[in-house]
C-alpha cells in the first residue's frame, strides 16, 4: 500500500526506508495488532496516522495510511475472512446501513460494503449471519476516473440513487479485496497539511446513505490524469480501498485470539 501514501501528502519520490525508520523511532504501538512491538503508528493529524507493519523481526516493513472516521457506519455481516499473510487484518463483506426490522421500507438505502478491518483480533468468536456491527472506515484512491459537476455524472443511474450514491465492491477473482467502485457527491473538502513533508492534501466528505464517507485522493494522480481539484458540489468516480476498525456491536471479548466464521 506504499503508493496510497500519496493520498496523505507523501510525494511519489519519498524515501520509504527513511520514513519507515522514523515511524519505528517516533511512533507508538498499535492497539489490537502489536503483541511483539512490530506494528507502529505515527499521528499526522486528527484521526490520521501513518502505519508501519512488520510481521517478523527480519521482514521488510509495510507503510500505509489510516484514518479514524468520526462516523459510525452500521453493517450487517455477510462474511469475515482472514487476509493471507496478514494475521491482524480481516476482509469484511456485508450490507452497510441495513434497514431496521421495524422499518423495512428503508431497505433501498442499504448498499454492499467491502473493507479491511485492522483490528481482527477483536473477533474472538464466530458471529451469526447478519449480525450488525458498527465500523469506522475511510477510502484511499486506487484510481480516480472522473471528477466534475454533479449534473454531468457519467455513471448511469447515479443521480437517481438514494443520496446520489453508487457503491459496489470489486467482484472479480483477480481484484484486490476491500476495494469499492463508487460514484459520490462531494459535500465538503478539508485542506490538511502533512507535518513531515509540509505538503497539502485533501480529505473529502461525500454523501452516502447512512453516514457520510471520508475519501483521500492523490494530488499527483489528479494532476497526471488532468482532473480538476475536488470541490464541494462536485462528483467523484473511482476505485478506492477502504480500511477501518470496529466501532461497536461486538460481544464482550474473552480472549485476544481471532476466529472467523
Amino acid at each position: 500500500m506504499d503508493f496510497l501514501l500519496e493520498c496523505i501528502g507523501f510525494p511519489p519520490d519519498s524515501d520509504l526506508a527513511e520514513l519507515g525508520a522514523r515511524v519505528e523511532r517516533d511512533g507508538e504501538s498499535v492497539a489490537w495488532r502489536d503483541p511483539d512491538g512490530l506494528h507502529r503508528r505515527l499521528q499526522l493529524a486528527e484521526g490520521l496516522e501513518l502505519r508501519l507493519d512488520r510481521d517478523e523481526e527480519q521482514s521488510a516493513p509495510a507503510l500505509w495510511p489510516y484514518f479514524q472516521s468520526p462516523h459510525r457506519l452500521r453493517v450487517a455481516l455477510e462474511s469475515l475472512e482472514r487476509v493471507p499473510d496478514q494475521p491482524y487484518d480481516a476482509l469484511l463483506r456485508g450490507d452497510a446501513n441495513p434497514a431496521p426490522p421495524t422499518h423495512p421500507e428503508l431497505a433501498g438505502e442499504s448498499w454492499p460494503l467491502a473493507c479491511y478491518l485492522t483490528d481482527a483480533r477483536r473477533f474472538d468468536r464466530p458471529l451469526p449471519a447478519r449480525h450488525v456491527i458498527a465500523v469506522s472506515i475511510a477510502g484511499f484512491a486506487l484510481d480516480v476516473a472522473w471528477i466534475g459537476a454533479d449534473r454531468d455524472a457519467p455513471t448511469a443511474g447515479a443521480l437517481a440513487r438514494p443520496h446520489g450514491a453508487l457503491l459496489h465492491p470489486l467482484g472479480r477473482a483477480q481484484d484486490p479485496g476491500g476495494c469499492m467502485d463508487l460514484s459520490l457527491r462531494i459535500d465538503a473538502v478539508r485542506h490538511l497539511s502533512n507535518p513531515l513533508t509540509g505538503l497539502a492534501f485533501d480529505l473529502l466528505e461525500c454523501d452516502a446513505p447512512g453516514r457520510p464517507l471520508q475519501l483521500f485522493v492523490s494530488r499527483w494522480q489528479l494532476e497526471e490524469d488532468e482532473l480538476p481539484a475536488p470541490r464541494p458540489g462536485m462528483r467523484i468516480d473511482g476505485v478506492f480501498v477502504f480500511t477501518g476498525r470496529v466501532a461497536g456491536g461486538l460481544p464482550a471479548t474473552r480472549v485476544a485470539r481471532a476466529h472467523f466464521g
